[in-house]
């Protein structure tokens, strides 16, 4: 696959302000995690208490994802999208000026969850620009806006050290106006549109047993991927000793990983197959967070951490390289259900780190955890693919082959 027929097959400036618009949103949506050393701080929070923090915001953007699934599927992706961005601007107003308790940020959080909602709007944005033997590379490239962790880890504990945490929400909102704007000017509706159906149609999507099987192993990669981004500030300053911006430093070198592997994921996915990239994506993950959960030297878990959020952010990539294919007609729902079941994986990890945290005094059986949950999903892949290739996945691939290959 060349790259320039790539770029010819679709629409690029629509994939640009998918990528922008989801790494915007991103950077919002981790803020409270990036910053939840910070708030603790001013709080005084438990570990438990930080963990619900920093989960809260990636279970508001799982509650979201279907009803904007739903939205993209009816009225498009473009409107969808400027939508989501205006009303994200209401939370961040908010807590720069009105934000003084644990519980109002819990309230907060579920609000800021709009943003995490993006990802329902900006793969679908990009998805029906691109045919079947390109949707690997295209969703990853829209998929690798969760780069915006990188920079609210980077930027959000620098600002705060100088600025006070309260007013880093405050300056996150010229970011978001300026790409609502950028997306209104360049992001344009797929002519393959669908056509808006029944809300009842829907449902449909929920009574297929594979939608569940993405929506397990996507709550694994991407729950863990966001569930680690949103977490690591705190695990290394609590766990390590490190100073809020030195947390805040590794937490984006280990999270730079995974945001720009994602895009050679789904690359290799289209490659090699989808399921075949997972399975070695699961084994190679759970073996990282079992090391990681020993506690090792400090310079030996950031590598280790290094290289897990990279292999799940490649596994974001596989998983929705087989998503398209196999839901091609509703992929705005079922974007909607595989991402919110994403979020609550991401949800569910940092509370469970933190409540461990609180029983054990360390944050090891969490991760040790974790590892095992990845093996799980490694087993249940092996038993559901030779299914996968005996109905629609070998029909998947038959159609991708058939497409007329470009003159050299």
């Amino acid at each position: 696959m060349r790259l320039k027929d790539f770029a010819k097959s679709g629409h690029p400036p629509t994939l640009f302000s998918a990528f922008l618009y989801f790494d915007i949103s991103f950077m919002v949506w981790v803020l409270i995690g990036v910053l939840g050393v910070h708030i603790a701080g001013s709080f005084g929070l438990t570990a438990s208490q930080k963990g619900l923090l920093v989960a809260i915001p990636i279970l508001g953007g799982s509650l979201v994802r279907i009803p904007l699934g739903v939205l993209v599927d009816r009225i498009g992706p473009k409107r969808t999208g400027i939508l989501g961005q205006l009303l994200v601007m209401l939370p961040l107003a908010w807590a720069w000026l009105f934000g003084h308790s644990f519980h109002e940020f819990l309230a907060l959080g579920l609000l800021l969850g709009i943003a995490g909602g993006s990802f329902a709007v900006a793969l679908p944005l990009a998805s029906r620009w691109y045919p079947p033997q390109h949707q690997g590379l295209a969703m990853g490239i829209a998929g690798a806006g969760n780069s915006g962790t990188v920079l609210a880890a980077l930027l959000a504990p620098r600002l705060a050290e100088r600025v006070g945490w309260h007013n880093v929400f405050g300056l996150a909102l010229i970011p978001v106006v300026a790409t609502l704007l950028l997306y209104s000017l360049l992001a344009k509706e797929s002519p393959s549109q669908p056509a808006p159906k029944p809300l009842r149609d829907y449902l449909g999507l929920c009574r297929e047993r594979d939608t569940w099987w993405f929506c397990l192993f996507y709550s694994f990669t991407f729950g863990g991927f966001v569930g680690l981004a949103s977490f690591l500030t705190i695990f290394f300053h609590d766990q390590y000793g490190l100073a809020k911006v030195m947390a805040g430093n590794f937490t984006a070198l280990c999270v730079f990983a995974g945001s720009f592997l994602r895009p050679v994921g789904g690359y290799l996915a289209d490659r090699f197959g989808g399921t075949r990239m997972l399975a070695v994506l699961f084994a190679c993950a759970s073996v990282g967070l079992i090391a990681v959960g020993t506690l090792p030297p400090l310079w030996l878990v950031t590598t280790l951490l290094f290289f897990v959020m990279a292999v799940l952010g490649m596994g974001n990539g596989s998983v929705f390289q087989l998503v398209p294919q196999r839901f091609r007609k509703e992929i705005g729902v079922a974007t909607g259900v595989v991402g919110a079941a994403g979020g609550m994986g991401g949800f569910f990890l940092p509370s469970f780190l933190g409540v461990l945290k609180d029983w054990t005094g360390s944050y090891g059986s969490g991760f040790l955890c974790f590892g095992v949950a990845g093996l799980v999903c490694l087993g249940l892949l092996r038993v559901v693919r030779q299914g996968w290739h005996l109905s629609w996945l070998s029909t998947a691939l038959e159609a991708m082959r058939a497409q007329p290959q470009p003159e050299p």
